[in-house]
């Protein structure tokens, strides 16, 4: 059970990462930053962010073995979910330590490392929405598959923002449609922990 309920724990301090951080980095816009810029090498909130998602990262992680757990012998494809959810969040703790990015405009070195490391977090993301997405049911499924096609549409969408990110280019808009990206995720994740907890087989 606990190990489910990290999934719930690990949204909502996603949340108050974003929120916080955003609101103790002066002038930063949500609107039109990314999530990434909060935890961007010599940000003034990068030592207090980085801390925070790399508590996020850790209750991910345990998520991840618990949805894993929970498809043993019961469904195959939730398994893989529960296994690409662990390597999302195993990756995923890198952005903090290893592939952070450069403050925009104030370091000429590319970002093409965090870009590359993002995506790649996404496609698992994705694909983990995708697949355990026959697990719980008609109506968990159709949520799925609607969170499933948002995250492609929006994540295609965010390609050319994140090049602008890179080149120091202002980029309007972008806030909102990552953070709607991150957060339908981080909703189908909490969806999800709820509903395998409800269904009564979650170990302790």
């Amino acid at each position: 059970m606990a190990l489910l309920i990290a999934g719930v724990l690990s949204s909502l301090l996603y949340l108050a990462a974003d929120v916080l951080g955003g609101m103790r980095y002066p002038g930063y816009d949500f609107t039109s930053q990314a999530v990434s810029e909060l935890m961007a090498i010599g940000a003034p909130t990068e030592r207090f962010v980085d801390a925070l998602f790399i508590m996020y990262g850790l209750l991910a992680l345990v998520f991840g073995i618990g949805v894993f757990r929970e498809g043993a012998g019961r469904s195959r494809m939730l398994r893989v979910a529960g296994a690409l959810l662990i390597a999302n969040a195993a990756i995923g703790l890198t952005l903090p330590t290893l592939f952070e990015m450069y403050q925009r405009c104030g370091d000429p070195r590319s970002d093409i490392p965090h870009i590359i490391v993002t995506g790649i977090l996404v496609m698992l993301q994705l694909a983990a929405v995708g697949l355990a997405a026959s697990a719980l049911g008609k109506r968990f499924r159709r949520y799925s598959f609607a969170t499933l096609i948002m995250g492609i549409v929006l994540g295609v969408v965010s390609v050319p923002y994140s090049f602008r990110v890179d080149a120091g280019q202002p980029t309007p808009g972008f806030g909102i449609l990552e953070r709607i990206l991150i957060y339908g995720f981080m909703l189908w994740v909490t969806v999800l922990a709820i509903a395998l907890l409800r269904s009564g087989r979650a170990g302790i």
